[in-house]
């Protein structure tokens, strides 16, 4: 029987059959990349940030129809292949799950480079800061001025600047890019779609004229971890009864308060030694009425029953400061002292460095407190001065050359900016006469503050009315719901619609009886009498109880017009 042989296996042969059909498969595959455009996806792959002259850069979502999208400027990605469109050279990217195409001129490496701007122009008024991270004030730009733009601190969410670090004349500095616009056109056009209202009314009683203030459209914020209540019904304590708060606890419970008005600082009746009074004002901290320790447990125990405190400040009347810096006071040309104004004196708001102290002390005061709202009062210049300013008999120390409203209106720019940083809203104390139709004589004019402010907070008690204020037949604190309702109704009213973006109106209320003849007693039925004008007229934001001496019985008297629905 013949023997079948055995066939002998060629690995080296297996071995080349083997490599042979990696590399025919390689080659295929890389055929097939090559078809789809990946291989350059794979090699050219680069990291890189988006770049641009604005918030959003623009880009293609398909290389042949050119269709166009946005994407945040200041994103980083990463590019996959080079692509010729209308040649010029872009790359191809992805974002979101999507494609792009995007231009090479429109990526950077460099950080420093993702804002392509070089020069802006304000559209309002803006505080040029030292540092991003302070609040030291530099200087003032007014609107229509041309900034040179050398840098930034922060790119927000949505591709936009935080503050440009710019440089004005011969200064350096950094300003909120949220004032500013691209070109100069933009720049001085006023907001017309309100201004028409306002540019009418010139400068009749020396405050300054409502054409020159500010009515773009200023965005209020709203903290998630810091609600305001829809109506806030707050009593007032003064820094004097602090360390009583159990009291008042007690009767805000039995009277359907949800909310205090706690002072910080007062003139001359500082609440506690806060760290920037000691900075800016030694008087002040040295004549705190309360210990550190004490005024923090008083206001911790509020905010653990579930209340909404608001911390006030008084800003341009206050003696302390004024001994401290006579310089940043309202001088007596006489004399070349302070100006004393009814027994107090009054630091000037013209001077930054007043600025700087009452917004330090509300920032301090919010981290260190915890308050959800800093309520600035005595926001103005002092009133029944317009003699004393026609004879040259008192000087304000006008640096910058501003009208008074423009520099109240700039003030509450300026704390809103810094204040809203620290997760806590700013309400602003005004006269009731504020919401009348021209700026008054102490430079309140109520929708230029209105449009800034997240609360806006009249004072129209009804014994600061004259005694037949708008012709009326009855002396007006008797009768507070006619008053009170007709006031609302004819000028706050009408002030709120001259605005776009106006603050929550929440009134301060009387709760004392009046020593004007005829002496008025305002008991439950009166103070309920007010409320419900104010809320009558659509003011329903809530209301604050103004009595000086904080009076335990006066407010448990009132507790009847607290407990009503309105």
């Amino acid at each position: 029987m013949k023997k079948v042989r055995k066939k002998k296996i060629r690995y080296d042969r297996v071995f080349i059959f083997v490599l042979g059909v990696i590399l025919i498969s390689f080659l295929c595959f890389f055929i097939l990349l090559k078809t789809f455009n990946f291989v350059k996806d794979i090699f050219v792959s680069e990291n890189f940030y988006v770049r641009g002259s604005s918030s959003s850069v623009e880009v293609y979502t398909d290389s042949v129809t050119l269709t166009k999208d946005n994407i945040p400027r200041g994103i980083e990605i990463k590019t996959l292949s080079e692509v010729d469109i209308n040649d010029l050279k872009y790359y191809k990217i992805i974002y979101n799950k999507k494609v792009f195409y995007i231009s090479e001129d429109n990526l950077t490496k460099n950080k420093d480079d993702i804002v392509k701007e070089s020069v802006m122009y304000v559209r309002t008024p803006v505080t040029l800061y030292e540092n991003s991270d302070s609040i030291k004030i530099k200087s003032q730009v007014e609107k229509g001025e041309k900034l040179q733009i050398i840098g930034y601190d922060e790119l927000l969410s949505d591709g936009s600047v935080n503050m440009y670090k710019v440089k004005y004349n011969d200064l350096e500095g950094y300003v909120y890019a949220k004032y500013l616009v691209n070109n100069y056109e933009d720049a001085i056009i006023m907001f017309n779609e309100v201004y028409s209202y306002h540019e009418s009314r010139g400068d009749t009683l020396g405050g300054g004229s409502a054409a020159n203030l500010d009515y773009y459209p200023y965005e209020k914020p709203n903290f998630t971890d810091n609600v305001m209540p829809d109506e806030v019904r707050a009593l007032y304590v003064n820094s004097g009864v602090v360390n009583k708060i159990d009291e008042y606890i007690k009767i805000a419970k039995e009277s359907n308060i949800n909310a205090f008005v706690v002072d910080i600082k007062d003139n001359t009746s500082p609440a506690y030694p806060a760290k920037s009074m000691e900075v800016y004002s030694p008087t002040n901290y040295n004549k705190a009425i309360n210990s550190y320790e004490t005024y923090k447990k008083a206001i911790k125990k509020l905010k653990d029953e579930g209340f909404y405190v608001i911390g006030r400040i008084t800003v341009f009347k206050d003696s302390y400061y004024a001994k401290d810096h006579p310089e940043d006071t309202i001088l007596d040309t006489t004399t070349n002292e302070s100006y004393n104004h009814d027994g107090s004196f009054w630091p000037s708001a013209y001077k930054r460095n007043v600025w700087e102290f009452n917004v330090s002390l509300a920032v301090e005061s919010v981290k260190e407190m915890g308050f959800n709202e800093i309520q600035f009062d005595y926001v103005r210049f002092p009133d029944r001065v317009r003699t004393l300013e026609k004879d040259g008999l008192i000087s304000y120390g006008n640096t910058y050359n501003e009208e008074k409203a423009q520099a109240i209106q700039r003030f509450v720019m300026y704390a809103c900016d810094e204040v809203h940083k620290v997760g806590a809203y700013v309400s602003i104390d005004v006269f009731g006469e504020a919401a009348h139709n021209y700026v008054t004589a102490y430079g309140q004019y109520f929708p230029a503050i209105s449009n800034i402010a997240d609360v806006i907070s009249p004072m129209p008690y009804p014994d600061h009315f004259s005694k037949y204020e708008y012709e009326f037949t009855s002396v007006v604190w008797t009768v507070p719901y006619k008053l009170l309702n007709f006031w609302a109704t004819n000028y706050v009213v009408k002030r709120q619609n001259e605005i776009k973006t106006p603050a929550k109106v929440r009134n301060w209320i009387q709760a004392y009886d009046t020593n004007k003849s005829p002496k008025t007693s305002y008991d439950s039925y009166m103070v309920s009498e007010e409320i419900k004008a104010l809320y009558d007229a659509g003011l329903r934001s809530g209301y604050m109880t103004w009595n000086g001496s904080s009076s335990l019985s006066k407010y448990s008297e009132l507790s009847d017009a607290f407990k009503k629905e309105y």
